[in-house]
């Protein structure tokens, strides 16, 4: 297995740099299992959405999608980001809440499960987080 960085992802997606999309895509070609860290996973969706590329939510949930279809890819905690994608993807047009915050919500719940303790919430000024359930004000 290899890991991958953000711009090293941000290549694959984007395919804007010839000569390095195409070293990327030959690793997405190989037969080695490429690890997307759940950091790597946050600051691709951040930077996709920000200023540069203004990717729209629909477009950063199929870029996600495509990632799980990905046969070579495995992910940090698949499952929590599922999880996530999935608060993310149903969370009201009204609620601009970020991915990585959902992100933030699940993994925390989920530590919490591996560690057999009881999760108290997760304490939060964003007021579009803590319109999410398990979200409160400190």
């Amino acid at each position: 297995m290899i890991a991958i960085d953000t711009n090293v992802l941000l290549r694959y997606l984007l395919q804007d740099d010839d000569k390095q999309s195409s070293k990327v895509n030959k690793l997405f070609a190989g037969k080695r299992q490429i690890l997307i860290s759940d950091v790597v996973l946050a600051e691709t969706i951040w930077t996709l959405k920000g200023k540069r590329y203004k990717l729209s939510k629909d477009n950063l949930l199929s870029t996600i999608d495509a990632l799980f279809k990905e046969p070579n890819v495995r992910f940090e905690d698949g499952q929590t980001v599922w999880r996530a994608l999935n608060d993310y993807r149903t969370a009201s047009p009204k609620n601009k809440v970020d991915f990585a915050d959902t992100l933030i919500l699940k993994k925390s719940q989920y530590d919490t499960k591996l560690k057999s303790e009881s999760f108290d919430g997760l304490y939060t000024f964003d007021a579009a987080l803590q319109q999410l359930n398990n979200t409160k004000k400190p």
